[in-house]
């Protein structure tokens, strides 16, 4: 699968709270920092209480939560006219630049 049939496949799962594209999208980017800080949460007990090791259903669980990220991330980006696919190779084409010119690490994103 793509990540543009990921994407095309993920808004038809879409609930719109709003008609208004400035507060839809602030759910999505709202579920974004949501999902987010669930992964986290996830990964913070492995290491603190676990030694960053995961049973199987914890780490069924933290993939659940993984993807749900992915999800809010498809259907905003659907939502501002965004390919996934472009945004995709965008990035990576960034990244190699900047392995190119040895400046992976450092500040800033235009360098």
């Amino acid at each position: 699968m793509t990540f543009d049939e990921y994407q095309k496949a993920a808004i038809t799962t879409a609930l719109k709270s709003y008609d208004d594209p400035l507060m839809q999208n602030s759910v999505w980017v709202m579920g974004i920092a949501g999902e987010a800080g669930e992964v986290v949460e996830k990964w913070k007990k492995a290491v603190a209480y676990r030694k960053g090791e995961f049973s199987d259903e914890e780490f069924a669980d933290f993939k659940k939560e993984f993807a749900d990220v992915i999800w809010y991330i498809a259907v905003l980006a659907d939502s501002l006219g965004l390919s996934l696919d472009e945004l995709m190779q965008d990035n990576v084409a960034k990244l190699k630049s900047r392995q190119a010119r040895g400046v992976l690490k450092g500040n800033g994103d235009n360098r």
